[in-house]
C-alpha cells in the first residue's frame, strides 16, 4: 500500500515538474521573441519615468532566479544587488537583455530536467541552512515546490510586462 501511494506522489511531482517546464519554456520563448523585435534604445526606455524599462526588469528576472535558485543549485556566491535591478539610470544592449532572460530561464529548465529523475527533490529544503531570506515570498522552510511556485508566478508578471512595452515601442509584435 505504501509503495502504490508513493507511485502516485511520484506520478504527480512528474506532472508539476512538466508544467513547470512547459511554462518556464513558453515564457522564454515569448519574452525572447519580443525583445528580438526592438532596438537598444526600446530595452532602456520606460513608459513614464516612475516605470522599469525591459533592462530593469530583465535585471530584476536574472536577480530572482540567481538569488533564490543558482546559488542553492550551483552553490554559486549570492552577488545580487535588488536596488541596482531597479536603478533609472540602468544601461543594457539588446544582446545583454536577450542574454539575462536567456540564462535565467535556462537556469530553472536545467534544475527542473534534472529533477526529472529525482521528482522527491521538489520537498527538500534547501535554504534551511543558509542566512535569512531577504526581498523574498519565501523562507527558510520552503520546498523546492515552494520556490518553483513562487517562480511560476512571479516572472510571468515581469515577462508580462517586457512585452506590454514591446508592445508599446513596436505597436504589433511579429509572433512568427
Amino acid at each position: 500500500m505504501e509503495t502504490e501511494r508513493w507511485a502516485r506522489v511520484m506520478d504527480v511531482s512528474a506532472l508539476l515538474i512538466d508544467s513547470f517546464l512547459w511554462k518556464f519554456r513558453t515564457e522564454k520563448k515569448w519574452t525572447l521573441k519580443a525583445i528580438e523585435q526592438l532596438t537598444d534604445e526600446d530595452i532602456v526606455w520606460r513608459p513614464a519615468p516612475e516605470n522599469n524599462s525591459i533592462a530593469n526588469l530583465a535585471a530584476h528576472i536574472w536577480g530572482t532566479v540567481h538569488q533564490r535558485v543558482e546559488i542553492v543549485f550551483f552553490d554559486v556566491p549570492d552577488t545580487r544587488n535588488r536596488d541596482k535591478e531597479f536603478d533609472k539610470g540602468i544601461v543594457m544592449s539588446k544582446k545583454e537583455a536577450l542574454e539575462l532572460i536567456r540564462k535565467s530561464f535556462d537556469i530553472l529548465i536545467n534544475v527542473l530536467e534534472d529533477m526529472k529523475s529525482k521528482p522527491e527533490l521538489l520537498l527538500h529544503r534547501p535554504y534551511v541552512n543558509m542566512p535569512p531570506l531577504t526581498y523574498s515570498a519565501l523562507n527558510n522552510q520552503s520546498t523546492v515546490l515552494e520556490i518553483m511556485m513562487q517562480m511560476v508566478s512571479h516572472l510571468p508578471f515581469h515577462t508580462g510586462q517586457i512585452i506590454y512595452i514591446a508592445k508599446m515601442r513596436l505597436g504589433k509584435i511579429n509572433w512568427d
